[in-house]
């Protein structure tokens, strides 16, 4: 039972337009979120952003601070926000533990010292995806059921983007400093998320996909809007989505993908529309 993680630097818009398949992945692509007994970061230089995964099977997962964060304890400077994707389990933070189950969220707020991931059955281990960012301010811990959120139903059959928008960690909801996350669930015969695109130079994201079918992929787009690039994503994948990059996907079946951001201000519909017709 470990932690791991990986740096990634932060890339102009003319440094990406240089960039090969390759290249691409390495710089923007997650490619493993989850490993048994491990909590997995990946520490971006957009916002100092951080994504990974924690997975307790054989006993409990402690979060522990790393290297590039110079501080004492995970938690010392930092929010954090919390879905679980995987089997039921349990947030210890200090002496309170919240039992998660499928899709249900909690916020940890700066200053908590003690976290501890547990899975219920490690026969269905839970895995929970793990979002953070700076903070300034200590807000309360809170869990945020499906319940709890605010739904918003957008999109058409039509237009194969007709999907429910679940707000979770966002300001509408609970009080945070700059994390916000939410997850939106795509119905059966739709396949585009996010369309029509968008860019907010305001705030940086990161999407994780998940229930993306045994033997389907989804394409996820990035890059200027004239200038746009893609980068073929699998099952319990993510993407690092720059501020100057817009941040859409289509998949060969439905999906589920979560998405969290942080960065300039807290107001969600803070969006630069892309016309569909116009990008390129």
């Amino acid at each position: 039972m470990h932690t791991t993680y990986e740096s990634r630097y932060a890339n102009s818009p003319a440094a990406v337009k240089q960039m090969d398949t390759a290249q691409l992945r390495q710089e923007f692509l997650i490619e493993r979120v989850f490993e048994p007994d491990t909590c997995r970061w990946t520490y971006s230089h957009y916002d100092r952003y951080m994504a990974g995964g924690a997975m307790p099977v054989t006993g409990p997962l402690a979060l522990e601070t790393i290297d590039p964060l110079k501080s004492n304890f995970f938690l010392e400077r930092r929010e954090l926000g919390i879905i679980n994707v995987g089997g039921a389990g349990v947030v210890e933070v200090d002496n309170t533990r919240f039992e998660l189950g499928f899709k249900e969220a909690l916020y940890i707020g700066k200053g908590v010292e003690k976290v501890v991931f547990h899975s219920v059955d490690k026969q269905q281990p839970a895995k929970f995806y793990l979002n953070s960012t700076p903070a300034h301010h200590t807000y309360p811990t809170r869990k945020v059921s499906k319940q709890d959120a605010e739904v918003v139903t957008l999109g058409a059959l039509e237009t194969s983007n007709h999907r429910t928008i679940n707000k979770l960690l966002v300001n509408s909801v609970l009080e945070t400093c700059q994390l916000q996350m939410g997850m939106t669930e795509l119905k059966p015969g739709s396949v585009w998320n996010t369309m029509p695109a968008h860019t907010h130079d305001r705030r940086m994201e990161v999407y994780f996909y998940f229930e993306v079918p045994e033997g389907q992929s989804v394409c996820h787009f990035m890059g200027q809007p004239q200038e746009t690039r893609h980068i073929w994503m699998q099952n319990e994948q993510a993407v690092i989505s720059p501020p100057w990059s817009v941040h859409s996907g289509a998949g060969t079946s439905n999906y589920t993908f979560i998405w969290g951001m942080a960065g300039e201000n807290l107001d969600y519909g803070d969006m630069d529309h892309c016309r569909i017709n116009e990008l390129r």
